[in-house]
Parts: C-alpha cells; sequence; structure tokens
C-alpha cells in the first residue's frame, strides 16, 4: 500500500513537470519568414540613416571600414533589448513566435539575448549552425544550444 501511494505521488508530480515543460516549438520556415521581416523593419533602416544621413552615400559606406560594423552593432543593441523585454522582434511578433530560456521558459536575460545575438552571426558564417533546426525535433539551431534557449509557438508557449 505504501509503494502505491509513493508510486502515485510520483506520477501526478511527472505529469505536473510535463505540463509545464510542454511547447510547441516555431517551425523553421517561420523563423526564417521572421528573420527577414526582422531585417526589413529593423536593419534596412539602420542602413538607410547610416548610409544617407551620417555618410554621403553608398560608396563611402562601401568604402568605409567602421559604418557596417556600427549598423551590426545598433541592430544587436535593438534586437537584445526586444528579446530581453518582449521575447518577440516584430518579426516574430508577425509570425506568433517567441524566444524564451529552454529551463524556464521567461524571458531571456540581457546577457543571454546579447549572447544569443553574437552566436547567430558566429554561426551564419557556418551553415551548420543553421541549417540544424531542419534536423532536430525541437528546431534549435547551434546559437540556441550554446545560449540554452528555445524557439516556440507564442500562444502555446512554456507556462512557469
Amino acid at each position: 500500500m505504501r509503494f502505491r501511494n509513493i508510486k502515485h505521488n510520483s506520477a501526478k508530480n511527472n505529469n505536473k513537470h510535463e505540463k509545464k515543460t510542454k511547447a510547441k516549438y516555431a517551425k523553421a520556415p517561420d523563423r526564417i519568414k521572421a528573420f527577414i521581416t526582422d531585417l526589413f523593419m529593423i536593419y534596412m533602416p539602420i542602413l538607410y540613416i547610416t548610409t544617407y544621413l551620417f555618410m554621403d552615400g553608398k560608396d563611402d559606406f562601401l568604402s568605409s571600414d567602421i559604418a557596417p560594423l556600427l549598423a551590426v552593432s545598433i541592430y544587436g543593441i535593438i534586437y537584445t533589448i526586444f528579446v530581453n523585454k518582449r521575447g518577440q522582434t516584430p518579426g516574430k511578433k508577425a509570425y506568433e513566435i517567441k524566444i524564451v530560456d529552454a529551463r524556464t521558459g521567461e524571458n531571456l536575460s540581457i546577457a543571454k539575448s546579447f549572447c544569443r545575438f553574437v552566436m547567430f552571426l558566429v554561426t551564419a558564417f557556418s551553415l551548420i549552425g543553421l541549417l540544424l533546426p531542419f534536423y532536430r525535433k525541437d528546431n534549435k539551431a547551434l546559437h540556441d544550444l550554446i545560449c540554452g534557449s528555445v524557439v516556440i509557438v507564442a500562444s502555446k508557449g512554456l507556462k512557469s
């Protein structure tokens, strides 16, 4: 009788844990579409402002070593703030997906958000890092594995 009670309580606890961590992972095509949307909504205006307001045109921008780095840095700061505060960039919001911590289901910290952006830049140079979601059940890319994040469908997110 005592063993049954222990087994029954253990089964209840396991079911509660499964409900907590169950999430619907975002599909890779939705992640790609959200990324392209972010490029057009955030990065392109940054490039335009940098090229035509701060510099004398595209020739100066292309000949500069610091201007592209500055544009990517500004994009990284904006991306980090969006992911930290809301868990979504405008593109991810449009496709109803969200970036959360894989363990807790909460929004990422500033450090993890920035780390995820930097690791995305690093893994973008190796196609293996970006092709990884097509071969994993949880659709995690290399930068998600490194930073402990996961991209989920926002309406079916992890509950903490």
